[in-house]
């Protein structure tokens, strides 16, 4: 099965650039580091889902009362090191 081809068009020079060094550093082609820059920045349906079941997950936890509550806020703590 071929995979698709995607074609961009008018990118601003500034951006190019950035993008031609970020895969020169990553000892990638142009093409290789827009992928990659796509899969970590656009998700999938999979990826939706693992998100969605990871979400309710943590709300199953948090309603278990499992999670430990907040914790001490901030002047709590800076409070107990100036006692240490």
């Amino acid at each position: 099965m071929a995979m698709p081809t995607l074609y961009v068009e008018n990118v601003p020079e500034e951006l190019y650039g950035a993008l031609r060094e970020r895969a020169r550093r990553n000892r990638r082609s142009i093409a290789a580091e827009t992928i990659c820059l796509l899969e970590h920045s656009v998700p999938t349906r999979a990826e939706l889902k693992r998100r969605a079941e990871l979400s309710r997950a943590v709300l199953k936890i948090r309603r278990k009362g499992l999670w430990g509550g907040p914790g001490p806020s901030t002047e709590e703590m800076l409070s107990e090191d100036r006692v240490r």
